[in-house]
């Protein structure tokens, strides 16, 4: 008798599991395997490889394609022996790059503080999230979380920082001096307190104005990039634990809502979000029937797509299918690829994806 393979998303099945030709969007999707290797993969609806990008730091955290056709890739830069708290965690960044489709690196711009998300500012300059120990007379006034439980007795918390891709810092702007410690709370009480804000995602608006998601107060922010002034926050509920806000073309805004600790709902259960910004109405919503069957606790994204559907990665399973503006599935992928986490040796191998991306089908001019 054979052997039983031993992974569950191996056994259900993996690369496309549903296309309905249709109703899809068809186009190329692009994604990056987060817990190893040093390829990002562009496929076709069918599933087939049709062109990779060799990163120069494996394992990566996610890439996008620019305008441009170039691709925008934020990857870890491993410091062996590294004792910071962000030298353990698998979010760890350091470096934001651009490599032409040929695989060139254009420029590339690191910082260690680095992680989760970075962005190229239509100044040219690069915005990148990262993280720093949080002052001790600010950490002891911050509510929430497991009493004791900060990395060494210091708590973390995150700063953005706007450099040129040469390096040269030229705004930065810290969360600590703009969010209040008891307001702006760790929701879940089981939550270590190592971090207070665990920022996830940085988005720049068109006019300029920063989004930017932080998973452990459950909360998105835009900050007037001018006066460094929050003009509006989205907290729990409705959030929680959130990842990825993105800006829809009628200015709503799409959230993935992982939904680890609900303060509204006993179970936890992810959906994806339509939020209109005027009056923080949720206007559409993605979750499955019996909802703890569509469930990502951590990473994760959504992308509306020009048909309407809503591209959706169920990032921690590898999972990412599109779905009709009536919540029916009409293209399904399971990630094939499986790497043990090098952040995380000895674990059973993932197939995690921390982000994914439909183009059209003139994305393959490059």
């Amino acid at each position: 008798m054979g052997s039983v393979e031993q992974l569950k998303q191996k056994r259900a099945g993996t690369g496309v599991r549903a296309h309905d030709a249709d109703r899809a969007y068809r186009g190329y999707t692009l994604f990056c395997p987060s817990a190893g290797g040093n390829l990002v993969y562009l496929i076709d609806m069918d599933g087939e490889v049709v062109h990779t990008w060799q990163m120069p730091h494996p394992p990566g955290i996610y890439g996008c394609l620019t305008p441009e056709g170039t691709l925008l890739y934020n990857g870890k830069v491993l410091e062996p022996g590294g004792t910071r708290f962000i030298d353990s965690g698998p979010w760890k960044g350091g470096s934001l790059l651009e490599m032409t489709w040929d695989g060139d690196i254009l420029w590339e711009a690191r910082h260690r503080d680095h992680h989760h998300d970075g962005v190229k500012l239509r100044n040219g300059n690069v915005l990148l999230l990262c993280l720093a120990a949080l002052p001790d007379d600010i950490a002891r006034r911050v509510v929430g979380g497991m009493p004791g439980s900060e990395r060494e007795g210091v708590m973390h918390a995150d700063y953005l920082v706007e450099m040129t891709t040469g390096g040269e810092e030229v705004w930065r702007w810290n969360a600590w001096e703009h969010l209040d410690p008891v307001e702006d709370r760790i929701v879940a009480a089981q939550d270590h307190r190592s971090e207070w804000t665990h920022g996830n995602a940085v988005v720049e608006m068109e006019d300029g104005n920063i989004i930017v998601s932080f998973r452990n107060i459950s909360t998105v922010i835009i900050i007037e990039r001018s006066t460094g002034e929050i003009v509006w926050k989205l907290g729990a509920p409705p959030l929680a634990q959130q990842h990825a806000p993105t800006v829809l073309a009628n200015g709503n805004l799409l959230i993935f809502d992982n939904g680890t600790h609900r303060v509204d709902h006993p179970v936890p259960f992810s959906r994806v979000i339509e939020v209109e910004r005027a009056t923080k109405a949720i206007v559409w919503t993605y979750q499955e029937g019996y909802i703890s069957e569509f469930f990502s606790p951590f990473i994760s994204n959504a992308q509306r797509l020009p048909n309407g559907n809503t591209l959706i990665c169920e990032g921690s399973f590898g999972r990412i299918f599109e779905v009709t503006r009536e919540g029916e599935v009409v293209w399904e992928y399971i990630n094939p690829h499986f790497h043990e986490p090098v952040s995380m040796p000895g674990t059973t191998p993932r197939n995690t994806v921390f982000r994914a991306f439909r183009y059209g089908m003139d994305v393959l001019r490059g």
